[in-house]
């Protein structure tokens, strides 16, 4: 599994769309580094965990358009909480987790299928099932690390019964929208190197 990984991650852009999701990928990372010396250390480990999601996307082989969407839904879900756009803007917050909750439901799904945890069944409705579950999961993990965040680190972090509820809310139907669409279309490159 780790060469493969390996490999994808190599791999040369060879499209216009790839070019922009590793400047985006490599802007993300730059910004992160700067985060730590700037900004207080509660906005840099926000920012910094929008990595894993922003380089699985590429170690996985995601086709370029997804690649993208991931790298900048990602960073942007950090960024808005870093420079406070979700108390700023009404409903920004469901718009970014139901994106946010797709994208890495798409992530959980290859993830999934390539460690044979969901054997293919050539059934349409077996996505859209296991991302609505990975993304409901996901949700909820999310949730709880804001509490933690809220109870042990700053009261500054947003976090009401409401909240909580309509952020995994529109993080399931991300999830099963992205469900749909991944029962249609293929998530990864077809010369990506197989996990």
């Amino acid at each position: 599994m780790i060469p493969a990984l390996y490999a994808n991650l190599k791999r040369p852009p060879r499209t216009v769309v790839e070019w922009l999701a590793d400047a985006v990928r490599a802007a993300a990372i730059v910004i992160v580094i700067v985060s730590l010396f700037t900004l207080p250390f509660t906005d840099f480990a926000v920012l910094s965990m929008s990595l894993p999601a922003v380089m699985l996307a590429r170690m996985i082989g995601l086709r370029s358009g997804l690649d993208l969407v991931t790298c900048v839904t990602v960073f942007v879900a950090a960024g808005s909480n870093v420079i406070d756009l979700y108390r700023a803007w009404t409903g920004w917050d469901l718009v970014v987790h139901a994106v946010c909750t797709g994208v890495l439901a798409a992530i959980a799904l290859v993830l999934l299928d390539d460690a044979r945890v969901v054997a293919p069944s050539g059934r349409r409705r077996t996505p859209v099932v296991v991302a609505t579950m990975a993304g409901l999961a996901l949700s909820a993990v999310w949730e709880m690390v804001e509490w933690f965040g809220y109870r042990f680190i700053t009261d500054a972090i947003f976090v009401t019964y409401d909240d909580t509820i309509g952020d995994m809310i529109a993080g399931g139907a991300g999830a099963l929208a992205m469900g749909i669409v991944a029962s249609r279309f293929r998530l990864t490159r077809a010369d990506r190197a197989a996990l």
